[in-house]
Order: structure tokens, then C-alpha cells, then sequence
């Protein structure tokens, strides 16, 4: 007979609905929960020390995004992870922490060739003044970094943001986060592959073309840049 598994009750401090909901999640997409029954709400109310509300809601977050359903007469199950919203930050973010796939990685590094040319391009066409100096002022910081005064990741994730922010579609906008939220681990990955940081001169020419209102060659500037992600990747099987 399998047992009951309980994750490790959240760090004390943190608001209580997210900090539950940060460590079933995780329990749940670190395969915790494989062949074995999810806990009732009263279990995890009595395990972690909080309300029934609270477990309540955090419950139905885990609900909305996917990887729970309450079915009647069965109770509260984890869906399989074709179910589970793989936009959302949480999910994709405790994705990111299970064992390391290059898989995933090559998947979320498909559809970023899929979005970010094409935002890209938009940005050449749609772009404001301010936008343009967010991108201009991204791959400073990516200058800087490479001397040590700025951090590398966090300069890389501010490029990509900044074009997605100026594509001037709000449905690109928006998926910044996701974005942001992958890219901390694909960047570590293919930098450590490469043996250095981000190429600066192919982020440039997606800048220099964005900003001389080029939107074919800023496409083809950001397709050759995420393409050397793929051929990185690549490099591992």
C-alpha cells in the first residue's frame, strides 16, 4: 500500500496562502505526489499549521493553474502535466527546478524563435522613444556586465523584456514574465555550454536594427541569435 506523502511545511515568515502554495506546488511538479494520493484539505490543513481557509485557497490556485482537480467521490487529484498552464510563472518555474531537461529546455528555446523575432520585428515598426532606449539601455548593461560591473543574467533577461515591451502587442507584452522567469535558467545553461556570456555583437544588431526601424533585419537579427541557443542545446545530446 503506498503512503501518504506531505511536503516539508512552508519557511515561517512568508504570506501563508502563497508560501502553501509554493511548496504543494513545487511538491506536485517535482513528482512528489507520483503513485501516491494526493492529501485531503484536512491533512494538509493539520500538517502545515494553518487555516482551512487558507489550504482552501491555495488549493483552488493550484486548481486554476492546472495541476489539481476535485472530482466527486474521488476528491482532490494532480492532474497529468499536459493539464498543467505551462505559461504560468509558478508552474514553470518549479518545471525549472525538477531534474534538469534538455528537453525543456529546447522546447521553451522553440517557442522563443516562435515569438521573439516577430517581436522583434514589431518593435521596429511600433516602438517609442522610451522603449527603444529600454533595448539601447539592455544591452549597456549587457557591456557593462561583461566587464564585471553589471550581472549577466539579469542584463540579458532586461534586453529581451525591453523588445518584447516595445513589440507594441500587448499579448507579446505580457508574456514577459514567462519569459524572464525561463531565460534565468536557459541563459545559465547555454552560457555554460559556450564557456562565456551572451554574444554581445548579435544582441547588438538586433538593437542597431530595431532602432534604425528595420523590422526584416531585426527578424532575421533575433532568429540567428535564439537559432545559436539551438544549436547550443544541441551540442549535449
Amino acid at each position: 500500500m503506498t503512503s501518504l506523502q506531505l511536503p516539508s511545511p512552508p519557511r515561517p515568515g512568508r504570506n501563508l496562502t502563497h508560501g502553501l502554495l509554493d511548496t504543494v506546488g513545487r511538491a506536485i511538479v517535482t513528482g512528489a505526489y507520483d503513485g501516491v494520493p494526493f492529501p485531503t484539505e484536512a491533512q494538509l490543513t493539520e500538517h502545515h499549521g494553518v487555516s482551512r481557509s487558507v489550504t482552501r485557497e491555495a488549493l483552488k490556485m493550484l486548481t486554476a493553474k492546472g495541476l489539481l482537480s476535485a472530482r466527486a467521490r474521488v476528491g482532490t487529484v494532480v492532474q497529468p502535466p499536459a493539464s498543467w498552464n505551462l505559461f504560468d510563472t509558478d508552474v514553470l518555474r518549479w518545471l525549472l527546478e525538477r531534474t534538469f531537461s534538455v528537453d525543456l529546455l529546447r522546447q521553451f528555446t522553440e517557442l522563443r524563435i516562435a515569438i521573439e523575432p516577430e517581436a522583434a520585428a514589431l518593435a521596429a515598426r511600433h516602438a517609442e522613444p522610451h522603449q527603444l532606449d529600454q533595448i539601447r539601455h539592455g544591452l549597456e548593461r549587457m557591456r557593462r556586465a561583461e566587464t564585471g560591473i553589471d550581472d549577466p543574467l539579469d542584463a540579458d533577461i532586461a534586453f529581451h523584456v525591453a523588445i518584447l515591451q516595445a513589440s507594441g502587442n500587448p499579448f507579446y507584452a505580457q508574456l514577459r514574465e514567462m519569459v524572464s522567469t525561463a531565460l534565468k535558467t536557459s541563459i545559465r545553461f547555454t552560457n555554460r555550454i559556450a564557456g562565456r556570456n551572451a554574444n554581445i555583437v548579435e544582441h547588438g544588431a538586433v538593437c542597431d536594427s530595431i532602432c534604425n526601424r528595420d523590422p526584416e533585419a531585426a527578424r532575421t537579427a533575433m532568429r540567428t541569435l535564439i537559432q545559436e541557443v539551438l544549436d547550443l542545446i544541441d551540442t549535449v545530446e
